[in-house]
């Protein structure tokens, strides 16, 4: 049974766990992970439904022969002179989804025009989110992709390393994050994103790198991730770029290493994603930083950076074996620095398995650089 196959029967029995009648996916990476399909997004409507009895494409007459390339699963075509509706009535008929009131779950990221020329064809269907099928089987990951993150985890911490080993006197955010796009492109890889924050730039969690020049005596944020073979990485590490760390700096960046450390060993099956956040939030607001910890501890990642399972202080949601999500916490002191460390780790029925191997303790570097990764 192909990989795409054996997600959709598992797509099926969740669809039956759940009480769900229909599955309607828009060009998203959901639609990726399920058919292997890809298809050009504008706006022309493009759509997967599964059904307990079909499962097919809404398809643009235009990309068809493009996207088959990619999936065996059947189309039903239109065209710009015709419109979408016919084929969108017929796809509804051979999924058997013409009754009252029927359970659809609609993919989160699609259109809204899209979704709602779908339930306008519908008979008063009961309308949810894909979280509880899709979204559920995506978050645990097989075998195939965890070998993947895992690949992509590891040429991601030498990239990283690249660019600490490229700190200078004089340099700017921009030159650094040039070294570590040219290690991704030289490996194969497609940079995600690329943060990289010196000094106070640092206290800014989503900092956009910029001409700032490289001083002694300054903090160094890198945050970075890039994509491989689909799957992408994200890691953070911190510097300080002089003869000697600050005595703040040594101490906030020991408080996170600390938080750190404290989410890690919360992780096992069965916990709920709260219970991480907490581990490590609890750690930074004893060490009287809680104020300056100003986002959630995690987020899972998968074909997506950001996708389920969230690690934040209202998820409920229970661990399960193959969950992928970053574990970070940060202290951000306005107008002088922040310390993030970051890792991405999978759950396993022991605990958490990292996937970087890129150290995060504070240790003497190359030149003047002292590192904390």
């Amino acid at each position: 049974m192909s990989l795409h196959n054996d997600r959709l029967t598992r797509l099926r029995a969740r669809m039956t766990e759940t009480a769900t009648d229909l599955v309607a996916l828009g060009p998203t990476s959901h639609m990726a992970w399920l058919s292997g399909a890809d298809p050009h997004g504008d706006e022309r409507p493009v759509m997967l439904l599964v059904s307990q009895t079909h499962a097919g494409f809404l398809m643009p007459a235009l990309n068809a022969n493009s996207v088959r390339q990619a999936t065996d699963l059947p189309f039903e075509t239109w065209t710009d002179d015709a419109g979408p509706a016919e084929a969108l009535a017929r796809l509804l008929a051979r999924c058997d989804a013409t009754g009252l009131g029927l359970s659809v779950a609609l993919d989160e990221a699609m259109r809204a025009d899209f979704a709602l020329l779908l339930l306008d064809a519908m008979d008063a269907p009961e309308r949810r989110f894909s979280g509880q099928t899709l979204g559920h089987l995506r978050a645990m990951k097989d075998a195939a992709e965890l070998d993947a993150l895992r690949r992509c985890a590891r040429l991601n911490d030498a990239a990283a390393a690249a660019g600490f080993a490229a700190l200078k006197v004089g340099v700017s955010e921009r030159d650094i994050a040039a070294v570590i796009e040219a290690h991704y492109k030289a490996h194969g890889a497609k940079p995600e994103f690329i943060i990289v924050g010196f000094g106070a730039n640092g206290a800014y969690p989503h900092h956009h790198t910029g001409d700032t020049a490289l001083e002694e005596n300054m903090a160094v944020l890198i945050d970075t991730g890039c994509r491989i073979g689909g799957y992408p990485s994200d890691m953070t590490r911190c510097a300080w770029f002089g003869d000697a760390p600050s005595t703040e700096f040594l101490k906030v960046a020991a408080v996170v290493e600390q938080a750190v450390q404290a989410a890690l060993a919360a992780v096992r099956p069965g916990v709920p994603a709260r219970d991480i956040d907490a581990a490590a939030r609890n750690v930074i607001a004893a060490a009287g930083y809680g104020e300056q910890f100003v986002h959630r501890t995690g987020h899972g990642l998968g074909i997506d950076v950001h996708e389920p399972p969230y690690i934040t202080a209202t998820s409920h949601v229970a661990l399960q074996a193959g969950n992928v999500f970053s574990i970070e916490p940060g202290i951000y002191l306005p107008g002088r620095f922040g310390v993030r460390l970051e890792e991405v780790v999978v759950t396993t029925p022991t605990g958490a398995e990292i996937l970087s191997a890129l150290a995060r303790t504070v240790r003497p570097a190359a030149g003047s650089v002292a590192q904390i990764g």
